[in-house]
């Protein structure tokens, strides 16, 4: 299965640069209907999306600027293809998409309009190529279209940075995060919170527990503490028979746990990454059926 990472595009052969512009969107889909916005300054249609803030993760830009364009809250579902073109400037541009899933009210009716976005609708899917006015729209659209249905989400998240084994002299499994490894939880907040994660599950030692702790004080959520996901249980077959019900799940789900254990977790969902996964970085994985159809890396510092 092939991990996608957000960040990088190609601008012409052979080089490869870092984009000027990143944003990012999505292509939402809902009863046979895709949600399109109209730009008066361009007089042109295209799918909901808009600029990275400064320090803002690609997958909060796109949840963001959907709400901000069409007052309908969505959670992010598989990436679809990214578009990377010449700006009018000469900049180069890349927009990151994803499926994206109504989790509020898709009404768009009270949407009022501004100079920016003065029209919001649902448009029938067989009629959404035509509306858009660019081509390289029509191409996202198809790929949205051809991996529509819905999917479930489990996010697969090393802990962040804990305290230095030497340094601490108590049980190993009661071992704290850093300062560091505090901040870097709250960062995850946002990551999640894209995904709409509604279910948190976590090795039961203090450093993951810490980490899922900001995201899911922030929603009002449980956290299920559990000793099959720490490094010191035994037998290992726990690991994925716990990755294989969580897979049966449609609960948006975080699974969050230790380095010694993430190849057991990730061999299971049939994923090979390049490196190992550093602490705080996330493997988002779609799936349907308890089948994974597609993965997403983001790291700690993308």
């Amino acid at each position: 299965m092939v991990v996608t990472r957000p960040g990088q595009a190609t601008f012409g052969e052979p080089a490869t640069r870092a984009a000027d512009v990143i944003a990012a969107g999505a292509v939402v889909v809902r009863k046979g209907r895709v949600l399109l916005v109209h730009r008066p300054k361009y007089d042109d249609w295209s799918f909901p999306k808009g600029k990275q803030d400064p320090g803002e993760h690609p997958v909060t830009t796109a949840v963001r600027e959907v709400i901000e364009e069409t007052g309908v809250e969505i959670r992010l579902g598989r990436p679809v293809r990214p578009q990377a073109y010449l700006q009018r400037d000469g900049r180069t541009k890349l927009v990151h998409y994803w499926l994206g899933y109504v989790v509020g009210d898709p009404d768009v009716g009270r949407y009022e309009p501004n100079r920016e976005i003065d029209r919001v609708e649902w448009v029938p899917v067989e009629q959404a190529e035509s509306r858009l006015t660019y081509p390289r729209d029509a191409t996202v659209l198809e790929d949205a279209l051809s991996q529509s249905k819905r999917t479930g989400v489990l996010a697969v998240l090393r802990h962040t940075k804990a305290r230095p084994r030497k340094s601490w002299r108590g049980e190993d499994p009661k071992r704290p995060l850093a300062e560091q490894g505090v901040e870097q939880a709250r960062a995850v907040v946002p990551l999640l919170s894209a995904y709409a994660v509604t279910r948190v599950v976590s090795s039961d030692s203090v450093r993951c527990l810490q980490t899922v702790a900001p995201y899911a004080a922030e929603h009002v959520l449980a956290v299920h503490g559990t000793p099959v996901l720490a490094e010191e249980h035994e037998p290992a077959e726990d690991v994925p028979a716990l990755v294989e019900d969580l897979l049966t799940s449609k609960e948006p789900t975080v699974l969050c746990t230790h380095r010694p254990v993430l190849p057991a977790v990730l061999d299971r969902l049939g994923l090979t990454l390049d490196e190992p996964l550093s602490p705080g970085d996330l493997v988002v994985v779609h799936h349907r059926k308890g089948e994974v159809v597609a993965a997403e890396l983001h790291p700690r510092d993308a």
